[in-house]
């Protein structure tokens, strides 16, 4: 059996892709910092497949977080078939009130143990000549984001280094792609500290499009017809919505 390990995989778009992997047949290992919510969310996908759903408590906004978590799947012998770095978050407000150690925090959730995690398992997907990769960055990579200015350009930064890596690993067997989902009902903003604007898409229908596309190998994914249209706006203008939105 393949499996697929999705981090942040408890809620929100990580969940919704973990039932997607689930309903076809694939084993499925969530991370999340949090045991609590592990448990329910493992609960919640044994009542609903037939399919192996193990969880590994990880805190992966921490130095060397990642390197922990591959040794423990491989302490269990599970090789994993697909990667999803999904677990992600962001932080509102000027740069300099930001509190320093929450902007490390978020910068090494989105962008440092990620890489990690693709390094670390491209090489065990290169050793068997096949694999999947799915770094979700954002609409925001597209442009810097005012008063959320860590956040878009850790996103840029993820949809850069994917880019990238796809290029290398496609002649290596090993597939990887991008999703860049604009604004979606998660705890996402509730983290933030904004509301959930009226328009952001079900986190449900982000997973099944995020999925389909991967399979399909699709190297960049914007899902929703607003969120391609508005990629093309001058940037300008889409930094001064932004700051709009979040100051």
């Amino acid at each position: 059996m393949e499996f697929a390990l999705i981090t942040g995989g408890t809620s929100g778009i990580g969940f919704e892709l973990a039932r997607c992997f689930a309903r076809n047949n694939y084993g499925v290992i969530i991370i999340s910092s949090n045991q609590e919510r592990l448990n329910v969310a493992k609960n919640r996908l044994e009542m609903e497949f037939k399919v192996p759903i193990l969880t590994y408590e990880q805190d992966l906004s921490k130095t060397g977080s990642a390197f922990e978590l591959y040794e423990k799947t491989k302490e269990d012998n599970i090789n994993i078939d697909v990667l999803i770095n999904n677990a992600g978050y962001g932080l509102v407000g000027s740069t300099e009130k930001i509190d320093l150690r929450e902007d490390e925090n978020m910068m090494m959730l989105n962008v440092v143990n990620l890489v990690e995690l693709c390094k670390l398992f491209l090489m065990d997907m290169y050793n068997k000549g096949n694999g999947k990769i799915l770094n979700v960055a954002s609409i925001g990579a597209f442009q810097p984001g005012p008063y959320t200015a860590t956040y878009c350009a850790s996103k840029a930064f993820v949809l850069s280094y994917s880019r990238a890596i796809r290029y290398e690993a496609k002649k290596r067997g090993v597939q990887v792609c991008a999703l860049c989902p604009g604004t979606t009902r998660t705890e996402f903003f509730t983290r933030e500290g904004v509301k959930t604007p009226r328009n952001a898409m079900s986190a449900t229908d982000v997973a099944q499009y995020a999925y389909k596309r991967l399979i399909a190998n699709k190297e960049i994914s914007i899902p929703g017809m607003i969120n391609k249209v508005t990629k093309i706006f001058p940037v300008k203008l889409k930094m001064a919505h932004i700051a709009k939105m979040k100051s």
